[in-house]
């Protein structure tokens, strides 16, 4: 059975294929929905100044820049929209962070077509989407009292080594700087990736990027 109510829809991404599949998803979901798709921020700004808009799908990555920047924008536009991020970027990097940043749901596109149904439902029913992963995690947080932010894990020393990796140091311009040895250095850097559970500089960069502010 569809839900009625002329619903209206904005998909925000910038391939066709993928605008073209929720639509018919959407469709197969609800009766008479108004559906509009815009594959760059301007066309969505257009879009969101023109028409008031029940649920924007949202991808993360686009040529202008990263969707997390503009959510602020949006509420501020349509305050009571509801914004479901889908993407391929990882859940566990991402999706707290564009929940903080007033997003209501996240959904990976390796989901099945059911979930994605589940989620286009729920969103417009409760306005809010979030999958058993994500809630664990926020549930563990809080049990835990660990941080949501990976980042607040790392101590002072361990930080201020980071700080350096990022900025393009070497082992040994840091121990100069530090004044300690090249091999702590290493071992600072290696309890800084199993903190984070990452293995490469990339994966550092990214996620001071998200969480830590001072790297902006």
């Amino acid at each position: 059975m569809k839900l009625s109510n002329n619903y209206s829809f904005l998909i925000t991404d910038d391939h066709s294929i993928v605008r073209q599949g929720i639509s018919m998803l959407i469709n197969e979901l609800f009766l008479s929905p108004k559906i509009y798709k815009s594959g760059n921020f301007k066309d969505t700004f257009k879009i969101l100044n023109e028409t008031k808009i029940d649920l924007l799908i949202l991808d993360i990555n686009f040529p202008e820049g990263n969707s997390i920047n503009i959510i602020k924008d949006i509420k501020t536009i349509q305050p009571e929209i509801k914004i479901l991020i889908f993407t391929a970027y990882n859940e566990d990097i991402y999706a707290l962070r564009y929940l903080n940043s007033g997003a209501s749901g996240y959904l990976n596109k390796g989901s099945s077509e059911d979930e994605m149904k589940q989620a286009l439902t729920s969103m417009i029913l409760s306005g809010k989407y979030l999958t058993q992963n994500v809630k664990d995690r926020i549930l563990d947080s809080y049990i835990t009292k660990s941080p949501i932010n990976p980042i607040e894990q790392l101590s002072n020393r361990e930080l201020e080594v980071a700080r350096m990796l990022i900025k393009g140091l070497g082992n040994l311009e840091i121990s100069d700087l530090l004044n300690i040895k090249k091999t702590t250095v290493s071992t600072f850097k290696n309890r800084i990736f199993e903190k984070l559970e990452i293995d490469n500089l990339a994966a550092l960069i990214e996620l001071f990027r998200l969480y830590n502010d001072d790297e902006k």
